[in-house]
């Protein structure tokens, strides 16, 4: 058994943030399914949304905030993260990561970008990479601490709990067993401090901006260890996904709208002026329904984002990873509009936590994507998850440095025990029933969703959730069918939060109820397995 004083599962910009600042306190072991730069933090490509300029204020970002939130975010909770968000961004400059500037009457000032729901333009960035050069920022400085243990190519399987262990006690978490991808090997760690850092569930559809690793580990695995789940129903979609049959998951930055880029349909027309106000800067919800209307309408397979009305060179010099990625898929974004599809992109639920990422299990946190907090409501604003993962990422080690211990004596855990099973022998059927969840995902509980779909849904991921949980059990397990099992899990979670709401608000679209009812579901979705 392996010992430590905090446990961080995920190496994103939540997971590390904390790392670094726990690192000063104690031993540290940060777990990893990939290697440490495989994160969602590493692809978010707008930035960071904090309040720096003089014509811009805490009131008008708490503001937004709440207005694409559709009236379920906690205020006191967005007040929190606004607030402290500049000094949480102080150091990250701190660490060496310049933001872009710009040239003003002979001075240079932040170059500040807008996006879809913001009054003013409040987002930091490093061009259209921004959470790459985050993340390489962060891992560098990771590299530094001594108390530091990075654990790549580890998945985690499951927490260890007092309840697990038949302990009379109150329930607490002790550990996790976590898998060495190379030995095949399950290791068993404790810690009284876990942090559950894993991101979000974005493969859990078919089509999505997240990375491979974004299988919803963590909500399954708290899940299963009996701790309050919240708002699963909310799975933001993001408008612009490049519409390419070779191009994976390739995300088109909202900052691309914020500079001055217009959806057209298939006739070019300005669409989005009927369905919102804003147009083409409308928050995301309402973006990505209306692409998912027009495309219904019309037959198209997809829409455009046309910024061709700027210049070759400012589209080079703002969004060059964007610009060469569409350019080698035979899109010049500065002649011709970019096809776009909506994608699934955000969790806005997840597990459920308090603003500094406690959670329902004692010894267990949560922070970043896979947490809920109440920053995000019903609809996340742009820009604002990178903000509440370094916000709370700070709480929570704060926090931490002062949990009680679960004993003052050391605690010896179970080792993993695999039982009687063999090795896969067929890789088909994982594969196949990874395809299904996806599959069914997109077509039933989607942008737009009805109670009969959503019943489907649940019907045939129910019997998919009995032979997965046969093949477990009777297998020895691996990546693949950890995944899987997880991916099962956060799919049912999604249904079942879904069908429980009898209304339409933020991003949960249905056309049974097509009306938002706050007398009845002003209210968190809250499901617990006890």
């Amino acid at each position: 058994m392996k010992e430590y004083d905090f446990v961080v599962i995920g190496s994103g910009i939540a997971g590390i943030s904390f790392a670094l600042k726990a690192a000063k306190h104690g031993s540290v072991a940060v777990i990893t399914k990939r290697k440490g730069t495989d994160t969602n933090t590493a692809w978010a490509q707008g930035g960071i949304a904090c309040v720096t300029s003089d014509e811009d204020s805490f009131e008008l970002h708490v503001r937004d905030t709440l207005e694409a939130g559709a009236g379920l975010c906690d205020e006191a909770v967005v007040r929190t993260i606004v607030t402290e968000g500049p000094e949480r961004i102080h150091e990250l400059a701190e660490l060496g990561l310049q933001f872009d500037e710009r040239l003003v009457l002979g001075h240079r000032e932040l170059d500040l970008g807008k996006e879809g729901g913001h009054s003013k333009r409040r987002v930091l960035h490093v061009r259209d990479a921004t959470g790459k050069e985050i993340e390489e920022t962060l891992l560098r400085e990771l590299g530094r601490q001594s108390h530091v243990r990075l654990l790549e190519n580890h998945m985690a399987v499951d927490l260890i709990t007092a309840a697990k262990l038949g302990f009379a006690t109150e329930d607490r978490c002790f550990g996790v067993y976590v898998l060495d991808e190379k030995t095949g090997k399950v290791e068993t760690i404790r810690s009284d401090r876990i942090v559950l850092a894993t991101g979000g569930c974005g493969k859990v559809y078919l089509y999505t901006t997240n990375p491979d690793i974004a299988t919803g580990d963590g909500v399954a695995m708290a899940w299963r260890a009996g701790v309050e789940i919240a708002n699963m129903e909310f799975i933001q979609f993001h408008p612009t996904c490049l519409f390419h049959a070779q191009a994976k998951s390739f995300l088109i930055s909202e900052a691309v709208r914020g500079e001055g880029g217009i959806l057209r349909n298939n006739r070019g027309e300005d669409f989005m002026k009927c369905y919102d106000a804003r147009g083409s800067l409308a928050p995301r919800d309402i973006v990505a329904r209306a692409i998912d209307a027009e495309i219904k309408r019309s037959g198209a397979k997809c829409v455009f984002l046309d910024i061709t009305h700027k210049s070759p060179e400012f589209i080079r010099e703002r969004f060059p990873h964007i610009y060469e990625t569409c350019l080698r898929f035979g899109v010049d974004m500065s002649k011709q509009p970019i096809p776009v599809v909506p994608a699934a992109h955000y969790q806005c639920g997840g597990i459920k936590t308090d603003v500094n990422g406690a959670t329902s299990l004692p010894g267990l946190y949560a922070i970043g994507e896979v947490a809920c907090t109440g920053l995000h409501g019903a609809n996340r604003l742009a820009s604002n998850s990178l903000l509440e993962g370094l916000v709370v990422a700070h709480r929570a080690a704060t926090v931490c440095m002062h949990a009680r211990s679960s004993s003052k004596q050391r605690i010896s855990l179970p080792e993993w025990k695999s039982g009687n099973v063999q090795d896969v022998d067929e890789m088909v059927v994982i594969y196949h029933n990874w395809d299904e969840i996806r599959r069914l995902m997109w077509d039933y509980v989607g942008i737009v969703r009805t109670d009969k779909r959503l019943q489907r849904a649940s019907a045939r991921l129910r019997n998919l959730q009995r032979e997965i949980r046969e093949f477990y059990w009777n297998f020895k397990i691996s990546v693949d069918l950890l995944e899987l099992r997880n991916l099962a899990t956060v799919a049912a979670l999604i249904v079942d939060s879904a069908l429980s709401r009898k209304e339409s608000r933020g991003l949960h679209y249905t056309l049974d109820y097509p009306e938002t009812e706050d007398r009845q579901f002003k209210r968190d979705t809250v499901l617990s397995r006890g």
